[in-house]
């Protein structure tokens, strides 16, 4: 069993050991959380390359007690060429899920790698270079990194969709099969790549040599991005939303990611919270607060230029109320919905001084397009791939249009003195996650550990499962899937730590500096901590 992870002089956490160990040292060697989410982040983009990358985006809620904190969207916007008409002269009706025609918005990853390095420096102390953060992703990929069991039945799983994309079978089929778990997954091209970028900075992936090669790759390829793309493409400074929870602020990000929805189930839920978790009022009511926070998030949520009205508003109690009282605590309301799918990784990372990071880089769905430039080894997402061909959509296409995110870091003032960075992996298990995670801890009172470790659900699809059931991990207990099923829940069981429950984290920190950690175990992470 797991139990909480404590210490006082930094703590990294992170779905995958090397990345948070690489975080860890960099607080060793004197840097800031800042600095060490970089670290942790060029590496776990090596060694969970299924489920993020270079060829991604990330965004970044950096902040401490008592402060707002700094909002970075590093997230690209489509490309130029890329409009309705562009897809129908192809003989297309809906923008393809794989290949180079999913290939379609610009990686803004490294970009916010750049804005928060700028940040650090500016705001905060840092003096790393570049070349000091990238090392440990420099050195795993060159001489190689374990394979993980996920990677490998991702890679099975996900054969007869990519085998035939440029470039993947070479990285991911090496000898016509998937690698086998714990063999060295070596990728020079990447690292390669990173010593680029550490030696000419973020800059040379939109604007330098880098840009250049990505962009004749990505035509060769038959991607619509061009290089004017890459060199339009800067990392944003964004406004967090925050609403308050049971007297706690809570914050995460703003549209066009899916953080509304985060911020909506939690205030949604603390009303009407259930007196006790693990209970069946416990998962209907945040299954029901849930499907009220997706039917906004659906109809409105996407590129905020676009949107009718601003995000606050519904935020606003008058706006919550409304929707609180269409929530039935003893009846499911009628689902299916639209939903999301996508892979992802968060990061969190606190420093002695209570500097604070929550960070989440995705490159969407598993392997995203499964295109990998052949020149640098970038594998790049199919984030476009949520936009949608219909005239009235929320989500339609237009060149340089923002796409809907799912992947949204969260934080969290609390009213007791503590400070609070959580989030996961999943898709439309983020929000759901993310809630789970917060009211076992923070509204329920159950340590930092067993609320990562607890049972989970999830409404809706993810990880490109077809169904749209409430799926729940066995462990829940047969009377409350009963229960739920009384209830009018469509309740589908599947196994203990299911990978599609996601790969959630969090740290808090203490009035008096005691930092506590948690990892999952359904991920192959760690809680490293000075």
């Amino acid at each position: 069993m797991l139990h909480t992870t404590r210490g006082y002089g930094g703590m990294v956490t992170g779905p995958h050991h090397l990345a948070a160990q690489a975080g860890l040292g960099v607080l060793r060697d004197g840097g800031n959380a800042i600095e060490a989410m970089i670290s942790a982040a060029a590496t776990i983009a090596v060694v969970y390359p299924h489920m993020n990358g270079l060829g991604g985006d990330g965004f970044w809620l950096i902040g401490r007690k008592g402060e707002m904190p700094h909002a970075i969207q590093a997230c690209g916007r489509s490309a130029e060429m890329a409009s309705r008409d562009y897809y129908a002269s192809l003989g297309l009706d809906a923008i393809p899920t794989r290949g180079p025609l999913s290939a379609l918005t610009v990686a803004g990853a490294v970009s916010g790698w750049g804005a928060a390095h700028d940040l650090s420096a500016a705001r905060h102390g840092g003096r790393m270079p570049l070349s000091r953060l990238l090392e440990d992703a420099i050195r795993h990929a060159r001489d190689g990194a374990a394979v993980t069991r996920t990677l490998h039945l991702n890679t099975a799983a996900k054969r007869a969709e990519l085998e035939d994309v440029p470039g993947f079978a070479e990285v991911y089929l090496p000898k016509g099969a998937p690698l086998p778990i714990g063999a060295r997954l070596v990728q020079d091209r990447i690292a390669r790549t990173l010593e680029r970028i550490a030696e000419a900075g973020p800059e040379d992936f939109y604007r330098g040599d880098l840009a250049a090669s990505m962009a004749r790759d990505l035509e060769a390829a038959g991607s619509p991005l061009r290089l004017s793309d890459l060199r339009d493409h800067r990392a944003a400074a964004v406004e967090a939303l925050s609403v308050m929870v049971g007297g706690h602020r809570v914050y995460n990000m703003p549209p066009p990611t899916q953080g509304l929805a985060s911020l909506m189930l939690l205030a949604l839920y603390d009303p009407i919270r259930a007196d006790a978790p693990e209970s069946f009022d416990f998962v209907h009511r945040l299954v029901e607060c849930t499907k009220a926070a997706f039917r906004v998030r659906n109809d409105k949520v996407g590129d905020p230029a676009y949107m009718s009205e601003p995000a606050e508003s519904y935020l606003t109690d008058e706006c919550l109320d409304g929707l609180r009282a269409g929530i039935s605590t003893e009846q499911a309301a009628p689902w299916p919905h639209p939903a999301q799918p996508g892979d992802t990784v968060w990061l969190g990372a606190v420093d002695r001084d209570g500097l604070s990071v929550s960070y989440i880089q995705s490159i969407y769905w598993e392997f995203g397009s499964g295109l990998v430039l052949p020149e640098t080894g970038v594998t790049w997402q199919n984030r476009g791939t949520g936009f949608s061909l219909a005239e009235r959509h929320p989500n339609r296409l237009d060149p340089k249009r923002l796409p809907f995110h799912t992947i949204q870091p969260a934080m969290a003032d609390l009213k007791d003195g503590r400070f609070m960075v959580y989030g996961t992996m999943g898709g439309e298990g983020q929000p759901q996650t993310q809630a789970k995670v917060f009211a076992r801890h923070v509204l329920h009172g159950m340590p930092l550990q067993a609320a990562v470790s607890a049972p989970r659900w999830l409404l809706g699809r993810t990880w490109g499962a077809g169904t749209t059931t409430l799926k729940i991990e066995d462990r829940i207990g047969a009377d409350i899937i009963d229960r739920l099923r009384a209830a009018g829940h469509d309740v589908e069981v599947v196994e203990s730590y299911a990978e599609s429950m996601g790969h959630a984290g969090a740290i808090v920190r203490h009035p008096d500096g005691l930092l506590e950690g948690a990892t999952d175990p359904r991920s192959n992470g760690t809680v490293a901590t000075r």
